[in-house]
């Protein structure tokens, strides 16, 4: 299977359009090794022939523009066959409206996620007022065959973070999705949100060849810290990288062969490629992703 990041920052990119943050202000002024990334999303395909989206971002026509896989045929058609969708967030549910113009999509979320984007942010019926949606049930638990064998399996994501649209209390609002290639039984993760690191949640990780994680923050109260937001990492709904119960450490002690950060927000010091804490995260074996990223799993 192959798999590209198309987008790896957290919603804003980076650098944020309002955030003078000290790594939105390095990469502006280039006074230290940083690359700008767009808003996080995933293409995977079994072939590089046809592709399915994770999420998609607000920066989805800039995304697909960048991978020449994606570009359209002679006669149009552009080798895009579905998107998956882990959340109802805006960030990575944006980028369904730049792609109206595609004649119809196949969406495929939790009822949660699809209510949200129904009764909630209603961008699911404003979608439908320019081109056909096929919605596809995700049921976590479920083996869904994806064509060219590829399928996944969606797992709950438990969060206690409260939505700004629909129930609070539903299952099924965050999932991530375990993508295996049936000829080679390698298996790839995708779950760029992430509150805790429960044994549900590990147990879904076994024998994952490649995990794509939510990076978000590198500390707990790096938003409040900088002025940046009123709320901790964890109270967003995201584990922190550092720190007791972080990722970092609990990550770097499973057997998977390859460990990448997506979902990065701008505040976030490993964006900064001389920084300590960069060092610290390729030092515990794990990467940080940038957009353009090719993984063969």
């Amino acid at each position: 299977m192959w798999a590209r990041v198309l987008g790896s920052a957290a919603g804003g990119g980076f650098p944020q359009w309002n955030c003078a943050c000290p790594p939105c202000r390095a990469v502006r002024d280039g006074s230290r090794p940083a690359r700008p990334r767009t808003q996080s999303s995933v293409a995977v395909s079994a072939d590089r022939r046809r592709w399915t989206l994770l999420n998609a971002s607000p920066d989805v026509r800039a995304q697909l523009g960048s991978c020449p896989d994606l570009h359209p045929d002679a006669a149009g058609e552009v080798p895009l066959q579905a998107v998956l969708l882990t959340d109802a967030e805006l960030d990575h549910t944006l980028g369904l409206l730049l792609l109206r113009e595609g004649g119809g999509l196949v969406v495929h979320a939790t009822e949660a996620t699809r209510d949200t984007l129904y009764d909630g942010t209603a961008l699911l019926r404003t979608l439908e007022a320019y081109c056909p949606v096929q919605w596809r049930p995700v049921v976590p638990g479920a083996d869904v065959p994806l064509g060219d064998g590829l399928s996944y399996r969606a797992f709950d994501v438990p969060t206690t973070k409260r939505p700004r649209f629909g129930s609070g209390t539903r299952e099924g609002r965050v999932v991530g999705y375990r993508l295996t290639d049936e000829r080679s039984g390698r298996t790839l993760v995708h779950l760029p949100v992430l509150q805790e690191l429960t044994p549900a949640v590990c147990a879904q990780l076994e024998d994952c060849a490649c995990l794509l994680v939510d990076g978000t923050c590198w500390s707990d109260d790096e938003l409040v810290r900088l002025g940046r937001g009123g709320r901790t990492a964890r109270e967003m709904g995201h584990l922190p990288i550092s720190g007791p119960g972080g990722s970092l450490q609990r990550l770097a002690a499973l057997p998977i062969e390859r460990r990448v950060y997506v979902h990065v927000n701008n505040t976030n010091p490993i964006l900064l490629e001389d920084s300590p804490e960069r060092r610290a995260v390729e030092e515990h074996g794990l990467e940080v992703a940038v957009d353009g990223l090719d993984l063969e799993v």
